[in-house]
């Protein structure tokens, strides 16, 4: 089962590159407006030392706060473009190209609680394995060493009522929970595949910005344009991954809904046209609607 979930999250980001970039591209401009601004104004009269204003070294306790509030405006940017994508993917869905609403702050707050889980799952793993180690250390290292990946198991099978909320669908998490059962270890190790993923993407992302100096001219702007690009690529690459992988948990667990009510892949293709053609039909009389205001 690990490798039918990872295959299928690998193959779902794989073949959707173009559809981040359709669904995401006012999001990555704002990307590139805010950490250019931002960049511009921590920028050393001697320039910056490393690739982004992100990684240089914090000169200032004022520096730092505006190098904080940069961070959550990228990580707010981030899932604005995380549930673009994932609605167009799920749903077909096509938003106004910028959009913040109770969706996102929805979104937001599952993921906040999720995080939340996961440093809660984590302690008493931690503290456990601490009192293990005081009698047996052999099974207290290990345990210790398991604790953040059972975490992660924790976390993920949770995790679907992330793309849940992107869709609008009201998944809670006990449900979510009992969705996961028996995919819980196979989530997570796909989970922890993704990240090494992402982690590798970045670090490429930024080799690729720092040996361009070497490549281009020595500029100022040059170097702004890179410290402002490098946040901007770094949230692409996490969104386009995560987004990737919980896209595909969700495509999972409706299959198995599917499955318990003895829905075929046609029947479920032809509900998905009819939900489409409501849609579209809800779409017109709205429009309709708004025009008979405006006369």
């Amino acid at each position: 089962m690990f490798i039918t979930v990872l295959e299928r999250s690998l193959s779902l980001a794989q073949h959707h590159v173009g559809t981040l970039l359709r669904t995401g591209w006012a999001y990555i401009l704002l990307l590139v407006a805010l950490n250019f601004a931002i960049g511009s104004s921590l920028m050393p009269e001697s320039g910056f030392r490393t690739v982004s204003y992100m990684t240089e070294p914090v000169a200032a306790p004022d520096e730092g706060a505006l190098r904080a509030l940069a961070g959550i405006a990228n990580l707010v940017v981030g899932f604005g473009i995380a549930i673009a994508y994932v609605r167009r993917i799920l749903i077909d869905a096509r938003d106004f190209p910028v959009f913040f609403g109770r969706r996102t702050v929805r979104v937001i707050v599952n993921q906040i609680v999720l995080s939340l889980i996961g440093a809660f799952s984590l302690v008493p793993l931690v503290i456990v394995s601490l009192l293990l180690a005081a009698i047996t250390a052999g099974a207290g290292l290990l345990l210790l060493f398991l604790a953040p990946f059972i975490a992660l198991m924790v976390v993920q099978k949770f995790s679907v009522v992330l793309p849940a909320a992107a869709v609008d669908d009201p998944l809670t998490l006990k449900e979510s929970w009992r969705a996961t059962s028996g995919l819980g270890w196979p989530m997570a190790f796909s989970a922890l595949v993704m990240s090494l993923l992402a982690g590798f993407l970045v670090f490429v992302w930024g080799f690729l910005l720092s040996v361009s100096d070497g490549l281009l001219p020595a500029s100022e702007i040059w170097q702004q344009v890179r410290s402002a690009i490098f946040p901007m690529g770094t949230m692409l690459i996490l969104v386009w991954v995560f987004a990737s992988l919980h896209a595909t948990f969700y495509g999972l667990v409706r299959e198995r809904f599917a499955e318990k009510l003895g829905l075929t892949a046609d029947d479920y293709s032809q509900a998905e046209e009819h939900r489409a053609v409501a849609r579209d039909r809800a779409r017109k009389a709205l429009a309709g609607a708004q025009r008979m205001k405006r006369r």
